[in-house]
């Protein structure tokens, strides 16, 4: 059974930084597109970042770019969203998700994943 559990969420000052972790159960992350989405209370769930499984390659929403890093380990099955210079618009629950089979390349569409783990809460408030 695949499993995505998400981990490493918190409170934090802003200007602080958090790293969130998403391990995968039952399947490898080698060859598998994996997304980072926030969803903020009220809001729909956006993305935020991504990452391919064969070249590695990278993507990420505007509003992020520059603080947050997306990376993976391997040998751990795992995918880590390094979040630095928080905004309190960054308060939400974070979410991993699998690229559908047909997905070769990084996107952003919450339709293109599946999977999801239980997500983890982000707070960043003084």
């Amino acid at each position: 059974q695949l499993q995505l559990v998400e981990s490493g969420g918190g409170w934090v000052q802003p200007g602080g930084s958090l790293r969130l972790s998403c391990e995968a159960f039952g399947f490898t992350l080698d060859y598998q597109v994996i997304g980072w989405f926030g969803q903020a209370q009220g809001k729909e769930r956006e993305g935020v970042s991504c990452i391919s499984g064969s070249s590695g390659s990278t993507i990420y929403v505007d509003s992020v770019k520059g603080r947050f890093t997306i990376s993976r380990d391997n040998a751990k099955n795992t995918i880590y969203l390094q979040m630095n210079s928080l905004k309190p618009e960054n308060t939400a629950i974070y979410y991993c998700g699998a690229g559908r089979r047909w997905i070769r390349r990084c996107v952003l569409n919450k339709s293109d994943f599946g999977s999801w783990g239980q997500g983890t809460q982000v707070t960043v408030s003084s």
